[in-house]
């Protein structure tokens, strides 16, 4: 119980941070998009349980952003972040380009792995393969 409390916490405060990291100036001439808007565009495009690209997460925030984030080339790979902030994460923490597997348990790298949208939150999980997600989600 402790646990599942702690996960929740964190998954809400890497929401915020990931919404926080997001927010970028007003270019002149470009329409203002509310948030809620954005929040309905993600959940047509893509829906609890599906394979999301890549490049459109936020490694560090484990978050679906629903546009194209931030390219950072480490060691031959391409991570993505969502800002500044996450950019210089990726290129000098190794735990923030790993996440462990929800099924198997072992540690998975983010660029390799089966990444699967989690909730309607935008909360991201990365597997090592479609069939240990297809196992976690059969229990």
């Amino acid at each position: 119980m402790k646990n599942k409390v702690l996960r929740l916490l964190t998954g809400g405060l890497c929401l915020m941070v990931a919404i926080s990291c997001n927010t970028q100036p007003k270019r002149e001439n470009e329409p203002v998009v509310k948030p809620e808007l954005q929040q309905t565009k993600i959940k047509q495009v893509y829906q609890v349980g599906d394979k999301v690209p890549n490049e459109l997460v936020c490694m560090v925030n484990d978050t679906y952003m629903g546009k194209q984030q931030i390219a950072v080339p480490v060691n031959g790979k391409i991570y993505y972040g969502c800002c500044e902030m996450c950019v210089k994460k990726l290129k000098e923490q190794e735990d923030a380009r790993t996440a462990i597997d929800p099924q198997s348990g072992k540690k998975v790298d983010k660029v390799e792995a089966y990444i699967v949208l989690l909730n309607e939150q935008g909360t991201v999980g990365y597997f090592e393969s479609q069939n240990n997600y297809e196992i976690f989600i059969s229990k």
